[in-house]
This record gives structure tokens, C-alpha cells and sequence, in this order.
């Protein structure tokens, strides 16, 4: 049997660890290859959802826009949008799996380890409370000994610098001898828990969004400021004066590159984000990227409340009065508030008269072509065909619809929000 030693240790020791690889979420699937899949999959079926909404006519009330809007002003083809959103994920894939194969392996194994570090950190800080509390005057070794008195002896530790003499465990030295040392106490192992789990991760996902929204507006605005990138690269994405959701990533492939697929590289590198982190961060991206475009403001979209960077602010932008306002995407909007690139104004007319212009000129395609369908409704409106009075009456029953709804969101986070309806 090995005699107890007696040992000092001022913190209580770390435990060791063995590393061993991070197994796949899926057998098949590396998590570094499903971290590219996943935005893709994200990406078509949530544009597929609000396709499914714009093509049924769902929610009609809610519109930014009118479906003749959408057929009159947009200056690129369904067809075209799909083609070059699809090169770009390829563009992004790719640059993803060279990005993969440079990564290290990831381990685990060493967690345990880790939050004992943080614990560790939480002890040490301690060693300070003494000193604070002496400024004001306070007596914290004179305090910390009537706690103890009264059975308060966490409290009391804390108080006297993270002295737990009764929290104890018991550790085999390298020696084969047992000895006694210091141990962390739950509150300490719980925070420490809470700080590696939780607050770390969060604090990356933070940093993370930042570097986007940084990174794009600043990109972003350098393309409507200088003619020659606006021309040569911005400007496709402005053929879609009324954005839809399966448009959000129709861009020309360098600019893809390097607003989206760059921007978000560049937050998870230097965020230090794990490949399980870079899952829920990418996805997230593409979701708000798609939500901020779909053309709807829904007062339950949990997406257009968690910001003011939303459908309807993002929608602005699209206009041809506003582009050279709203800049930031995909999450907040501090950059423009900070430059004063905000819109501000009252957009009800400039709506109003959008819709309405659109429509005229629907009603006189209809006219010039009574006994041909309209384009309009096999390219928007509903898989059903009719009549171009069927249709022309469906045309102004939307827009008379739309108006009073979406004029009427004043929110301050979702819809047309109150600050851009008005001066």
C-alpha cells in the first residue's frame, strides 16, 4: 500500500488527457465536407419554402412587392438566377474543400483538461478579491472568518482569495505515493463549464458575425462607389429590383467569391471556430442571406426581428432611389449608422408608384394580346392557367391588397419598419 505524502500545490493539479480524432457526424460524410453541404442544402430549401409561398400566393398581404412587380422590373430570368447561383456554390465549395484539406486534423479528449484551465483562471482571479474590497475598506479576511463561523464556507473562500482549505482530493504522484491536494470547488467547475461551453463559442460566433458585416459593407459600399466595380461586377446583382429568395446569391462569380465566400472564411478563421462551429455559422449566414432577400416582411419571422437588417431594409437597397443607401448585410446595421449610409425617408410613394407602373404594363401587355395567357401567370401567379381577364383581375386584387398590409407594418424590426417610412 503507498504511504500518503504531503505535497504543496497552490492550485489544485490539472487532470491529464489522452487526444484521440474527432469522429464524423456522419460515417460517410467528413464534417469538414458536411460543413459545405450544409449552407447549400439550407440555402435551396428555405428559397424553395417562400418559392412555394410566392407561386400558391400565400400571404399575399405581406408582400414587399407585387407578383407584377416581380414579372415588369426584375431584368434577369429565373433560369439565369439558378445558373449563376449555382456556379457560385460550386465557386464556394471549392474554395472550401482546399481551405479542408489544409485544416488539421481535430481532436478530442482534452476537454476536461480545458474547462480545468478555465476553473484554474476563475481560482486565480480570486487572489484579488482581498485587495478590491480593501479599497472600500472593507476587511475580507475579517469577513470571510465570520462566514466560515456561520457555515457559509464557499462564500467564505471566495472571499478570503479562493482559500478552500476543506475542498480536498486525493492524487497518486509519480511517485506511487498518495498525497492530499487542493481540489475546485462545483461553483468554480460549473462556471468554468458555462465560460468553455458556452460563453467561448458564443463570444466566436460574435467576433465571427462582426468580421462579415465588416467585411461586406465595406466591399459592398466600395462597389457602388467606384463605377468601374459597380459595372463590371456589382450591377448584375441589380437586375433583381425585386429580390426573391433563391436570389439572394445571384452575383457575378468574383464578386460571389469575394463578398460571400471570403467574407465568411474570413470570420471563421479568425474567429477560431471549430468544424462543428463553422456547421452552425455557415448555415446561419445563408439563412439570414436568403431571409434578408425572400421580398416578404412577416411579423412572426423570428430572422426580421432578431435585427433591423431585414427583408424590407435590405429591399431598399434593390430600388434604384436607394441604392446607394442600406449597405450592411447580412446581420446588422451599425456600419451604416455609423457612416450615415442609412436610408431615411418615406418610401409609401415610392412604393406605390413602382406598383402601380407595373402593373400598367401588364394590363397593357394583356390588352395588346387578348387571346394569349400572359406571361404573368405562367411565370408567377399560380401553376393554374386563365383568362387574361382572370388574370388581369387577380393582378389589381394583389396590388390592392398589398398596399394597405405592408404600408401599415411599422415595427421596429420587421416590415417597413418605422424609420423608413418616415423621415
Amino acid at each position: 500500500m503507498a504511504a500518503n505524502e504531503s505535497v504543496v500545490f497552490d492550485y489544485p493539479p490539472l487532470p491529464t488527457y489522452t487526444l484521440s480524432p474527432r469522429p464524423p457526424i456522419f460515417t460517410a460524410i467528413p464534417d469538414n465536407i458536411l460543413a459545405l453541404i450544409l449552407p447549400v442544402v439550407a440555402y435551396w430549401a428555405l428559397s424553395l419554402f417562400y418559392h412555394f409561398i410566392d407561386v400558391y400566393d400565400f400571404f399575399p398581404q405581406y408582400r414587399l412587392h407585387t407578383p407584377a412587380e416581380v414579372l415588369k422590373r426584375n431584368k434577369v430570368t429565373r433560369w439565369e438566377v439558378v445558373r449563376d447561383v449555382i456556379l457560385q456554390q460550386v465557386i464556394q465549395s471549392l474554395a472550401g474543400l482546399v481551405v479542408a484539406y489544409l485544416d488539421p486534423v481535430e481532436y478530442i479528449g482534452r476537454e476536461e483538461y480545458d474547462v480545468a484551465v478555465w476553473a484554474g483562471r476563475l481560482r486565480f482571479a480570486q487572489r484579488a478579491i482581498p485587495r478590491v474590497l480593501a479599497i472600500f475598506g472593507v476587511d475580507a479576511l475579517g469577513l470571510a472568518s465570520n462566514l466560515s463561523k456561520n457555515g457559509h464556507t464557499i462564500l467564505a473562500g471566495a472571499l478570503a482569495g479562493g482559500h478552500y482549505p476543506g475542498v480536498t482530493q486525493s492524487l497518486t504522484l509519480d511517485s506511487g505515493l498518495d498525497a492530499v491536494v487542493p481540489a475546485f470547488t462545483n461553483w468554480e467547475l460549473l462556471t468554468a463549464s458555462f465560460i468553455y461551453w458556452y460563453l467561448i463559442p458564443a463570444l466566436q460566433f460574435t467576433w465571427a458575425i462582426l468580421v462579415v458585416d465588416t467585411w461586406q459593407y465595406f466591399l459592398h459600399r466600395a462597389m457602388h462607389m467606384n463605377r468601374w466595380l459597380y459595372v463590371t461586377f456589382h450591377s448584375r446583382h441589380h437586375r433583381l429590383y425585386v429580390p426573391y429568395a433563391f436570389g439572394a446569391l445571384y452575383n457575378h462569380p468574383v464578386e460571389g467569391f469575394l463578398l460571400d465566400t471570403a467574407g465568411a472564411g474570413l470570420g471563421f478563421l479568425t474567429a477560431g471556430m471549430t468544424t462543428r462551429q463553422a456547421m452552425w455559422f455557415f448555415s446561419c449566414s445563408t439563412i439570414k442571406t436568403v431571409d434578408d432577400h425572400c421580398g416578404y416582411a412577416f411579423p412572426w419571422d423570428p430572422l426580421q426581428h432578431f435585427t433591423s437588417n431585414n427583408a424590407a431594409y435590405h429591399d431598399i437597397h434593390h430600388q434604384s432611389w436607394g441604392i446607394k443607401t442600406n449597405f450592411s448585410q447580412p446581420f446588422f446595421t451599425f456600419w451604416d449608422r455609423l457612416f450615415n449610409t442609412r436610408w431615411n425617408g418615406d418610401v409609401r410613394l415610392k412604393y406605390e408608384r413602382s406598383r402601380e407602373a407595373a402593373q400598367k404594363q401588364v394590363e397593357q401587355d394583356a390588352s395588346s394580346a387578348p387571346a394569349e395567357e400572359t406571361p404573368y401567370e405562367s411565370a408567377v401567379i399560380s401553376p393554374a392557367t386563365s383568362t387574361d381577364s382572370n388574370a388581369r383581375t387577380r393582378l389589381r386584387s394583389k396590388t390592392v391588397t398589398l398596399s394597405p398590409h405592408v404600408d401599415s407594418l411599422k415595427g421596429v424590426n420587421h416590415g417597413v419598419t418605422r424609420s423608413v417610412l418616415h423621415a
